[in-house]
């Protein structure tokens, strides 16, 4: 059965070529393994670089903008399934309803704003469905200390912690992700 995988990340590229290049093998490994994307419909950043990569192999690719980001000229328009949708809340929902799994890329508070949401559906036990930080290059070390931190506090539990899995590697994204299948 195919595989949807629905990729949080920048609508900017950042500083870092090496994030540019990431994405790119990221799609290489998904269109070889034979999964879509789903992703947040644009042209721009690191959003536009998955994008463009999975269509120049052939991929599927699902868009899903908000009207607002179409109207501000962001959308991908050369995608054959972009979904336009009234606003973040229901592009969310949309992209959590057409994924089988949720990798976190670098990316700004957009990214944070989406992860934070599919890890809470997580822990509300709406799903189960994997959920991978990619910490490309540390990127998110911050992040996880932040975890650890509010462990320690008692905000979060250690059990919490195994709601989702961290990856430094993008081979190593790919087989956790094989295995969850399994």
């Amino acid at each position: 059965m195919k595989k949807n995988i629905a990729v949080f990340c920048g609508a900017r590229l950042g500083v870092r070529h090496s994030r540019r290049e990431s994405a790119e093998e990221l799609m290489q490994a998904f269109h070889k393994e034979g999964w879509g994307l789903v992703y947040g419909g644009g042209k721009v950043g690191i959003m536009g670089v998955l994008a463009d990569e999975m269509l120049r192999l052939g991929g599927e690719v699902v868009g899903v903008i908000p009207r607002r980001l179409m109207e501000w000229e962001v959308g991908h328009t050369g995608l054959k399934d972009l979904r336009i949708v009234e606003d973040m809340h229901t592009r969310k929902r949309m992209m959590y309803e057409s994924s089988d799994a949720f990798v976190i890329l670098p990316g700004g508070i957009g990214t944070m704003d989406e992860f934070f949401e599919i890890l809470t559906w997580k822990q509300l036990g709406e799903h189960k469905k994997p959920i991978i930080l990619f910490n490309h290059e540390a990127y998110y070390d911050g992040l996880l200390q932040w975890f650890s931190r509010a462990v320690e506090e008692g905000y979060y539990t250690q059990d919490q912690m195994e709601l989702f899995h961290v990856e430094t590697t993008q081979n190593g994204l790919t087989q956790f992700l094989k295995e969850s299948w399994k």
